[in-house]
């Protein structure tokens, strides 16, 4: 499923000046958890999560993919210090 998922919303989000770097579903201290991991060229901040969550957020509504109830938590690349 998250493969199905990272195609649907990859080249929406590529347009958008985003990369997805991973898509995980799995339950979270008992909720089920959809996970997009965004990056980009530079620093990926909380605008860019909201403006990402907004692309994102249609596109699984239509194709309804996840039957039960989840939580989408779209965040960017942790970066190591350098």
């Amino acid at each position: 499923m998250e493969e199905k998922i990272k195609k649907l919303l990859e080249k929406p989000l590529i347009e958008a000046g985003f990369n997805i770097d991973e898509v995980t579903y799995q339950k979270e201290e008992g909720v089920n958890t959809l996970r997009i991991v965004i990056d980009k060229d530079g620093i990926v901040n909380l605008d860019d999560c909201i403006l990402a969550n907004k692309i994102i957020n249609p596109i699984l509504d239509e194709k309804d993919l996840i039957s039960e109830s989840y939580v989408l938590d779209v965040c960017s690349k942790e970066k190591g210090s350098e």
